[in-house]
């Protein structure tokens, strides 16, 4: 089957499961396995949070950021860059939490195509003198580091002190016995691996200083725009995100939602920049994003050998069991899910089903290829 890539808008070609090498039952069952295991997660998303769904007590876990209503699961299955087969409403414009990860590290990764951020294992040091890394422990952590989520930074952004995310066990429930938000020793950057979205959204602030333009602006036009994506999804940060660049005031934007904010955006998009990072950074015969990034972003952290550049990996299949090895991730909260699975050519987008249960659909999906 010849590669295909959609044309701007909503005629996105769509292919029956048997032409598509998909049992079309199994594909059913897949389908209505991801409608019945909807989140349990409140489908008021302020309260949601209000209500401590990260753990955090006030005025810490206070919300600075938009939220907005979810409505039901829906998705999408792509094969050979065709549909076949979606459900709900994949046109619903939803928040994605942590997915909103993988967009930062494919603004970080066009920084490096374009020669600003020219060496990953750099210092952030050498490029942004804002105040947040200074030496001697701050000073030491790269590009690398934030972007594996190994850089043990220190300090406070946007109200929300990095002490807030230390020692975070994911997969956590509210209200389970965990030390999330406790004194930890800090360890060398570089050295150990932590799951910090104060760190995170400190790398949004980094890389808009490289950039000194807003972060949705130039993933819009470096990306969003050339594959064809809606003009509906969005990209905020914090009421208090703000900072001056060169005379104008730009929001720093967030890497989720967990204090609101992130990226909201649809089904159909999502699969669009799935599959584009399916196809190595290519969109037809244009190269959006370099081999050089995507082969670094997809490359196992040596702490923690599922995860790569704010991309979930399936190393050792630890990450979906049911899913190949070679099967890379755009994960948020709720559960909202990129599934790029190069193997068979396929991208699943998964919003709102039960984060215990993602590879129950894995397996339903994986049977149904014949």
């Amino acid at each position: 089957m010849t590669a295909y890539f959609p044309a701007p808008g909503d005629a996105w070609e769509k292919i029956e499961p048997q032409s598509a090498g998909l049992d079309p039952s199994r594909l059913d069952e897949a389908v209505a396995f991801a409608i019945e295991a909807e989140s349990p997660m409140n489908r008021n998303i302020q309260e949601a949070l209000d209500e401590g769904h990260f753990s955090e007590p006030p005025p810490l876990g206070d919300i600075i950021g938009p939220t907005r209503d979810r409505g039901d699961p829906h998705g999408l299955v792509i094969k050979g860059g065709r549909i076949v087969a979606e459900w709900g409403d994949p046109s619903s414009v939803d928040m994605t939490f942590s997915a909103a990860k993988s967009y930062l590290s494919i603004c970080a990764g066009l920084a490096h195509d374009e020669g600003l951020i020219p060496d990953f294992d750099a210092p952030i040091a050498d490029l942004v003198d804002d105040g947040g890394f200074e030496p001697p422990h701050n000073s030491q952590i790269t590009w690398r580091h934030l972007l594996q989520q190994t850089s043990e930074w220190e300090g406070e952004l946007w109200s929300k002190p990095d002490m807030i995310d230390r020692n975070r066990v994911l997969g956590a429930k509210p209200g389970a016995d965990v030390t999330k938000g406790t004194f930890r020793a800090l360890q060398t950057p570089g050295t150990f691996w932590e799951y910090n979205d104060v760190r995170v959204n400190r790398l949004a602030l980094a890389l808009l200083r490289v950039w000194r333009r807003p972060l949705p602006e130039v993933i819009r036009e470096r990306v969003m725009d050339p594959i064809g994506c809606s003009d509906t999804w969005e990209w905020h940060g914090y009421r208090n995100s703000w900072v001056e660049i060169d005379g104008e005031q730009m929001q720093s934007v967030s890497g989720g939602a967990h204090w609101g904010g992130g990226i909201f955006i649809n089904s159909f998009d999502h699969a669009r920049v799935g599959l584009l990072m399916l196809n190595r950074g290519r969109w037809g015969d244009r190269q959006i994003l370099s081999e050089d990034y995507v082969n670094q972003a997809l490359t196992p952290c040596p702490l923690q050998k599922d995860y790569g550049f704010m991309w979930w990996l399936n190393t050792g299949n630890t990450h979906a069991p049911s899913a190949p090895e070679s099967s890379f991730f755009a994960r948020g909260v709720g559960v909202n899910w990129v599934w790029c699975e190069p193997d068979n050519d396929m991208v699943a987008v998964v919003r709102w089903i039960d984060g215990d249960r993602t590879d129950g659909f894995c397996k339903r999906l994986m049977a149904a290829v014949t």
